[in-house]
């Protein structure tokens, strides 16, 4: 039997865009009905990435920014397939991840943490997912950190993914969390998600199989675009 090719649109699994105990949602949410805006050719068309794009190490956070050696932290790979709602893969789109380094703290100038900048940690790659859908990346585990949301909340260790189709303008944001991690039960952005098997698909596996001994330990995260087990993604508030 042939699986169908439209899925209807599950609108219980994602959160409210305003929610109380977010307090960020305050400002963030929208005060009008969102209106959609149709792309232009050009928007739909290009630009393309392709492997002159992607520079060897850029997928390799624990060796493209470094200065003086590796990175503080532990290392891990994370790796996994995009795919559509029917379990294709999805072969040559472009995936980016960005994080903080092992101390829970970005290199941005707006980020205040006091825990310190690693010189050798960009915190940032990217890379096209082969025929296959696979992708690929080795960096360090991000450590947790504060926010100003209530008194004591932390944000559990996570790496932020963005997703391309075919031009800019088709991009899809999510996180990633960490199997085992206590912080992402009592993480309010977390907890807005009103469906806990949608909260599941954000949390990556611990791959021993993957792991490299005596170096790095792998979690894997496959990233469904859209359907039934379709991942969570923060800029499709509409739904799946």
């Amino acid at each position: 039997m042939k699986a169908a090719e439209f899925y209807q649109r599950d609108r219980t699994l994602h959160p409210p865009a305003h929610h109380p105990n977010y307090k960020t949602s305050v400002a963030r949410s929208p005060r009008y009905s969102p209106i959609s805006l149709e792309n232009s050719v050009s928007e739909i068309t290009g630009p393309v990435f392709g492997q002159n794009d992607i520079d060897p190490l850029d997928n390799d956070l624990i060796r493209n920014y470094a200065q003086t050696g590796d990175p503080v932290g532990e290392r891990i790979i994370v790796h996994g397939r995009v795919l559509d709602e029917n379990a294709r893969p999805v072969p040559h789109t472009l995936v980016e991840i960005w994080q903080a380094n092992a101390g829970g703290r970005y290199r941005h100038k707006k980020d205040s943490y006091l825990a310190p900048i690693d010189p050798n940690f960009g915190g940032c790659g990217r890379t096209l997912t082969d025929e296959n859908g696979y992708y690929f990346f080795r960096t360090v585990k991000p450590g947790a950190y504060p926010w100003r949301n209530w008194v004591n909340n932390w944000r559990p260790a996570h790496i932020h993914f963005s997703v391309f189709g075919s031009g800019f303008v088709q991009r899809l944001v999510t996180q990633l969390y960490f199997e085992g991690d206590p912080l992402i039960a009592k993480c309010p952005i977390v907890q807005t998600i009103p469906d806990a098997d949608a909260i599941e698909q954000l949390i990556a596996t611990l791959d021993m199989n993957a792991a490299v001994p005596l170096d790095c330990l792998a979690y894997k995260f496959d990233i469904v675009l859209r359907g039934r087990r379709s991942t969570l993604f923060e800029n499709r508030p509409e739904g799946n």
